[in-house]
């Protein structure tokens, strides 16, 4: 009896290591997320990346929500994408008061959700730790494209990837048939499936393919009470579209379609280039800030061969015949053909993705900007490496060796390139925190000068409406001075009533110059980076 207790205690002492080690990826992962939202806090506390009108005006709508002046169902100025993050912001509004910080925070914790989530994800679809690490290392990166769209307030981006590698990862374990609270998750996935149509249609390709997956595994079970309280969740989360629909009478797909340049001229040449040439390296993280190097759209050239090795990996696994005599017995064996079918909803998600992208003229009139809408690839980041990373660990023969040195060439060449894209990101943060400083001497210039209402172009004015908390209004006007586009209606009224407004302008802008060539007409205040144009009494 004696012998035996020492046998069992010398095997629990050897355990202990591999224990250790099965828990080391784990603990790395957690590292890596921590380091991640280390590096967005760092970027937000020097403002970077830099804030615009557009956010502006998310923040303005927050605004109003803390102060209970209006509720708004869309991004002002336009009958699409939702106010969510306005919603998020207003409670700290209200404790803190406005500001960008305050209302990047929650967006800040939208990324810190998405990537536990999509470490989450890895490791269920692939079952491997040591994967789920790596593409939790690759998303605490952060190129200056990225960091803009999971940071910025602008409406849309940075919940979109959160909400959507929720949407699979519930999608997982529905369709798998794990027990525990499965009502209550129906009606979770269909309100979040709802929820994003309201917020941003851009996800609506993983949406789709998520959804597909559990319709083809759990047709039966969404033919009670499941299917109703999904039905019920999607209605509740889009009910701020319906409503307004019903109310309105417009349709929000309408205003999408002229949104993503439905109609306008661009030829498919610049399309095709815009979207599967400079999108994906710049959309996933890969390039520097505002451009990217000839070297750095590599990923681009690769992208189609790592989604197309993907779906096959997927494909095969998904056909492969069941093995009852598995490790992890008869629960893991009837998860592998969710986790493949999943993995080909991810592949499938970000074809559609890319697809949609090439049918819109805005990528090849706008590439660089616009491949903020390729942002939803990050969704698909859990499958998109693992044949890369299951071919770097396989050891068989010469052509084995060969092919697992260029698998490991390419993790290694991925995960430098995006190092370079964050190092890129966080040379440019001290110009964006110099042109804050201006922006701010703006603000107490004008508000020494005792000017409270303003004209100015479409990137000046709702940012400085937020930066000075509605103390000065600001009505746009384009460059032949003629009225532009005034998101929120109200402040148009204003300063068209005011007697003797101002006029702010950029230094070197064609605004300015168009307010220079009438000096009989304005003072002009110089602030640095900045003009101010008083009209003579």
């Amino acid at each position: 009896m004696t012998t035996g207790v020492r046998e069992e205690h010398r095997a629990a002492l050897r355990a202990l290591p591999r224990a250790r080690w099965s828990r080391l990826p784990d603990a790395l992962a957690l590292v890596a997320v921590l380091a991640g939202v280390a590096y967005r806090l760092g970027l937000l506390l020097h403002d970077t990346p830099p804030t615009n009108s557009d956010e502006a005006t998310m923040g303005l709508a927050a605004l109003h929500i803390a102060q209970g002046r209006e509720f708004p169902v869309w991004f002002y100025g336009q009958a699409y994408m939702g106010t969510l993050e306005a919603y998020l912001a207003a409670p700290l509004f209200a404790l803190a008061g406005p500001s960008t910080l305050a209302l990047r925070l929650p967006t800040l914790a939208l990324y810190a959700v998405f990537v536990l989530l999509a470490w989450r994800l890895a490791v269920r679809l692939t079952g491997d730790r040591w994967y789920g690490l790596l593409v939790a290392a690759l998303l605490a990166f952060g190129s200056d494209r990225v960091v803009k769209n999971q940071l910025i307030a602008g409406g849309g981006y940075p919940e979109m990837n959160a909400a959507g590698v929720a949407l699979v990862l519930l999608a997982y374990d529905l369709a798998a048939g794990r027990p525990g609270r499965r009502l209550p998750r129906w009606a979770v996935w269909g309100f979040l499936a709802g929820l994003l149509v309201w917020v941003d249609p851009l996800v609506l390709p993983y949406v789709a393919t998520a959804g597909a997956v559990l319709v083809a595994f759990r047709w039966r079970e969404l033919r009670g009470r499941a299917g109703a309280l999904l039905g019920l969740g999607a209605l509740v989360g889009a009910a701020p579209l319906l409503v307004d629909s019903l109310v309105s009478g417009r349709s929000p797909l309408a205003a999408v379609l002229a949104a993503g340049g439905a109609g306008q001229p661009a030829g498919w040449a610049e399309r095709l280039h815009g979207a599967l040439v400079l999108g994906p390296a710049l959309g996933i993280g890969f390039c520097s800030p505002g451009r990217c190097a000839g070297w750095q759209l590599w990923w681009s050239a690769v992208l189609p061969l790592l989604l197309l090795a993907a779906a096959v990996a997927a494909w095969h696994r998904l056909r492969a015949p069941a093995e009852p005599g598995a490790p992890g017995g008869r629960s893991d064996e009837a998860a592998r053909p969710v986790g493949a079918a999943l993995a080909l909803a991810l592949v499938g998600g970000a074809v559609l993705t890319l697809a949609v992208y090439v049918g819109s003229s805005a990528s090849g009139r706008t590439p660089v900007e616009s491949s903020r809408y390729l942002s939803c690839l990050l969704i698909s980041v859990p499958v998109l490496l693992w044949p890369v990373w299951d071919a770097a660990r396989r050891r068989s023969g010469r052509a084995g060796t060969a092919r697992r040195a260029a698998a490991v060439g390419v993790l290694a060449a991925t995960l430098g390139t995006a190092a370079v894209a964050t190092g890129g990101a966080v040379a440019a943060a001290p110009a964006y925190r110099a042109a804050e400083a201006r922006h701010a001497d703006l603000v107490r210039a004008l508000r020494a000068l005792d000017v409270r209402h303003v004209y100015g172009g479409y990137w000046t004015c709702n940012r400085l409406t937020f930066a000075t908390r509605e103390d000065v209004l600001c009505a746009v006007v384009d460059d032949d001075l003629s009225p532009g586009h005034d998101r929120y209606r109200p402040y148009r009224r204003a300063v068209d009533a005011a007697p003797g407004a101002a006029w702010v302008a950029p230094e070197g802008s064609p605004l300015a110059a168009r307010l220079d060539a009438e000096p009989d007409r304005f003072t002009r205040h110089t602030v640095p980076g900045w003009h101010v144009y008083l009209p003579h009494r």
